[in-house]
């Protein structure tokens, strides 16, 4: 009787131990598992959250624009874009080591592009407003601007100042400064999808006057251009150009960064003669 109540505890015994054991390790390999987990998700996120991470890993630097002469347009001819902003896209996508991809984008819905990452910056002379940093986080700004009434010499002549023109008609881009100067000056106008729009417009005499940005101005009238008979009236308010990324965008730090890069080598310089462009440093 002895000798079987204590073959009887040996076994008892042995089987606690086992039974412990088997817990333990449940429970190590489930807490394995959790830690995993966790840091898998901690990683996606990350990679979401970074738009730099996707443009590097996608190896495409997706910039919407609209046809904008001289920052962004296409010469006689040619189906590659080319522009001041052009090529200072060109030159950062070269320092982040990725290609450059050029959309072609309705301004008014800009920043709908960009929250849906169909672009990863608004690049195309765009000027600081309330609406575009209450959207969008911004670079720092790189250009000066103003914004300008072009109308043919006959109407120029007839008008002094903006004020006394309260009977011609006025013509800017949908959502552009040149549209909201306009209409902070207490005038009528109609909207168009972009700024040569805007210009053929006055040219084809649907409109009497249009408002656009001074280095288009600059580039699209007078002598030796498409629009001869078309002068520059007055210049508004002045302003300054940056790039609009998505709220929270680590892409826009970047961006600052390689502009600073830019500055020192010199070349914002050399496009900023090219182009008869004001930088600011």
């Amino acid at each position: 009787m002895k000798k079987f109540l204590s073959i009887l505890m040996a076994f008892l015994m042995t089987l606690t131990i086992v039974m412990a054991f088997a817990g333990c390790s449940s429970t190590d390999t489930e807490d394995t598992s959790d830690t995993s987990d966790t840091a898998d998700t901690s990683e996606d996120t990350s990679t979401e959250d970074s738009d730099l991470a996707y443009i590097l890993d996608k190896g495409t630097l997706a910039v919407g624009i609209t046809e904008y002469e001289p920052m962004n347009y296409k010469e006689d001819g040619s189906d590659e874009w080319t522009g001041f902003d052009t090529e200072y896209a060109q030159a950062v996508a070269e320092k982040l080591g990725v290609e450059v991809e050029f959309v072609v984008i309705d301004w008014d819905n800009k920043f709908l592009e960009l929250d849906s990452q169909s672009i990863n910056c608004i690049w195309n002379g765009m000027t600081i407003t309330d609406e575009v940093t209450s959207n969008a986080d911004v670079t720092d700004v790189y250009v000066k601007n103003a914004q300008a009434v072009v109308t043919t010499a006959e109407i120029q002549e007839s008008y002094t100042t903006i004020a006394e023109m309260t009977d011609i008609t006025f013509t800017a881009e949908a959502g552009s400064a040149g549209e909201a100067a306009i209409e902070e000056a207490g005038f009528a106008c109609t909207s168009v999808s972009d700024q040569a729009t805007a210009l053929m417009e006055v040219a084809s005499g649907s409109s009497d006057a249009c408002v656009i940005n001074i280095t288009m101005v600059n580039v699209m009238t007078g002598e030796g251009t498409n629009y001869e008979d078309l002068v520059q009236a007055e210049e508004l308010e002045a302003e300054e150009y940056d790039i609009a990324c998505r709220k929270g965008s680590d892409l826009v730090a970047e961006i600052n960064t390689i502009t600073d890069e830019l500055i020192e080598d010199g070349t914002m310089d050399f496009l900023a003669e090219k182009y008869s462009f004001t930088l600011i440093k």
